[in-house]
Parts: structure tokens; sequence; C-alpha cells
């Protein structure tokens, strides 16, 4: 398999310790993308020195994510790692843009996953415009099918200025259904798009306020993620 890095983090699996492992490869081209090196290249790496890496953290973690990229694009190289994370007692949890929902299911059936982060990058219908690739049915579909098991979903969207407008964010969250929306600070060093690089950074304050505005539309949890505030939750009344 294609790795192209890993780390400890407290933050990427909520209230847990978790290993995180960056596969390489995906079928997107966002102009904001901020994980470019993952596009292809990595290192060449065994199941084995894979489970070696987990076995030497797993005193110190509660769970094993795997990002990427899109880590559905080496199917086989997650279900295998995700079997052998469930197999020691590990938690699983999975981030996604949601483009592969035949794959997704096959994980889903297989029970080896707990938690899944799903990109939802723009509305549904806007995707073409935003993503440059008409694939929002497959999120939808990767969305209603992730809501059919007994895995928690957080469903994720970083916003930028100039590709979205708030009228965008209140849309998606009246179209979604998860246990967890959370809005991301756009960040604008190393994206894709270099014309991005132009684009400021939205201000905290303001993105707290966007996320606060949110409330009246979704019956779950709402976060925000910035560099100043890190994740917060925005508390309801």
């Amino acid at each position: 398999m294609l790795l192209g890095g890993n780390l400890i983090s407290s933050v990427e699996f909520h209230s847990n310790m978790s290993l995180v492992l960056f596969m390489v490869g995906c079928p997107l081209r966002c102009r904001y993308c901020q994980n470019v090196e993952l596009f292809e290249g990595g290192n060449e790496i065994s199941l084995e020195e894979v489970k070696n890496i987990i076995d030497h953290s797993s005193e110190f973690i509660d769970a094993v994510v795997i990002s990427g990229g899109e880590p559905l694009v080496q199917f086989n190289h997650v279900l295998d790692i995700f079997n052998y994370t469930k197999s020691i007692g590990l938690k699983s949890k999975l981030d996604t843009s949601g483009v592969y929902p035949e794959k997704l299911k096959f994980l889903l059936d297989s029970k080896k996953v707990d938690f899944i982060s799903l990109d939802i990058k723009a509305p549904f219908s806007k995707y073409e415009k935003i993503v440059g690739q008409d694939i929002g049915g497959n999120v939808k579909d990767s969305m209603d099918l992730i809501n059919k098991y007994n895995v928690k979903l957080e469903a994720r969207t970083t916003f930028v200025p100039t590709l979205h407008t708030k009228e965008d964010i209140k849309h998606i969250v009246r179209n979604i259904k998860s246990d967890i929306y959370t809005l991301q600070q756009f960040r604008n060093r190393c994206v894709l798009d270099p014309e991005l690089e132009k684009v400021e950074n939205p201000n905290a304050i303001d993105l707290k306020r966007l996320a606060e505005s949110l409330l009246p539309y979704f019956d779950g949890i709402i976060k925000f993620k910035t560099a100043e505030f890190g994740e917060q939750i925005v508390n309801k009344g």
C-alpha cells in the first residue's frame, strides 16, 4: 500500500487518542486542498509494517484513523487495516469524501468501522461548480448509506469565502443527516490553486457566528474549527 505518513492525535477521533494513517491517492482535485502531497507518491509499505506501527502505538492510543487523500482508493488495504485494528480491541474511524458509495457499503457491511467523517464540500447540486466534478449524488448516497448503520457520522465542510456563500452552508445543513456537523476554516497556505492563496482566511469570530446561525436547522451537535480557537462546540440557547 502507499502511505503518506502517520501521527498521533487527540482531535481526529473525538474523545480518543488515535493513530492517524494518511493514505495516498484521491480522484478529486479540490482547489482548496491542502494535502496535495497525498495525490500520488508516498511510501510503499506492507501490511505487516503498518501492523508494527499500530502495535508500537497501542499503549498510547484508543483508535486508528485512516485519512487521506481519499482512503477508499486503496480500499482493500483499508479493510485489512481495520480488520487488524478491531482484532486487537482498538476503535476505528474513516475520513472520506463519499465519492465511492459502493466501496463504503462493503466496508460498513464488514462492521469494522465505528466512526466516519464525511466531507460535504458543497450543496449536493453545486458539486460540479465548486469541486469541479458532478459527484454530489455519490456523496448523498454515501451519507444516506452511513445513516442506515450503527456508525457515528460527522459531516464537515471547509468554508472558502470565494467558493461558498453563507446560504450554501445553510443549504447543506438543512439537507444532511448526521450526528455532528463541523464547519472548518479555510486556510490559504499550500493550497492546490495558487489563486486561492490570495483569499483571506475567514475571520474566526465570523465563522463562529455562521456556525451559530446553523443551530435552527440542525438537530445534532454543531462545531466550528479554526486555527485561533481550535475545535469548539456551538452551544444552544
